[in-house]
């Protein structure tokens, strides 16, 4: 007699989604945050303090209230950014995406000739701002190359010729 055995599908981790840590460069966002969580977790102590509470519950809740706070406050890692655009040119970028959204929705051709001004004004903006903080960032690769070749560090001249080489 032969018995076949049927695989047992379990459900497997779901996968986590990162958050946005990038933007915690921006000092504004980072003071957010802070104070975010700092109200949440007094929140979080008074709420405690008032009940009796296992550990496995103390720890969801603590879990549940860092995790919100980040969701709500740095949002979600979207893909990966070039390392060399700042905080400021991905905010332009988004505005850029937002006024493209406005053209797109736009009723009217009055409406469609002011969205289409605003998104060309913005995306003439972007542009500059991308090529001006791309051109520092190959200078202060060259640099760090030149300086390492001075020092005799072959390992990091490689490694940022390397980057200056692959740079798009």
């Amino acid at each position: 007699m032969k018995l076949k055995l049927k695989k047992h599908w379990t459900t497997g981790w779901t996968i986590s989604q990162k958050f946005n840590t990038a933007s915690l460069r921006d000092t504004d966002k980072l003071n957010k945050l802070k104070m975010a969580l700092s109200n949440k977790f007094q929140a979080v102590h008074d709420q405690l303090n008032r009940e009796e509470t296992t550990m496995e519950s103390i720890w969801k809740e603590i879990k549940e209230t860092i995790t919100s706070t980040c969701h709500k406050v740095l949002g979600h890692k979207k893909h990966h950014h070039i390392e060399w655009i700042t905080v400021d040119t991905l905010d332009m970028i988004q505005e850029r995406r937002n006024k493209e959204a406005a053209i797109n929705t736009s009723r009217t051709r009055a409406e469609n000739a002011k969205a289409q001004a605003e998104y060309i004004e913005v995306n003439k903006q972007v542009k500059r701002s991308i090529r001006t903080e791309k051109r520092k960032y190959v200078e202060d690769l060259a640099t760090m190359a030149e300086k390492a070749a001075r020092e005799g560090n072959m390992r990091q001249m490689y490694d940022t010729t390397k980057k200056l080489w692959k740079s798009p």
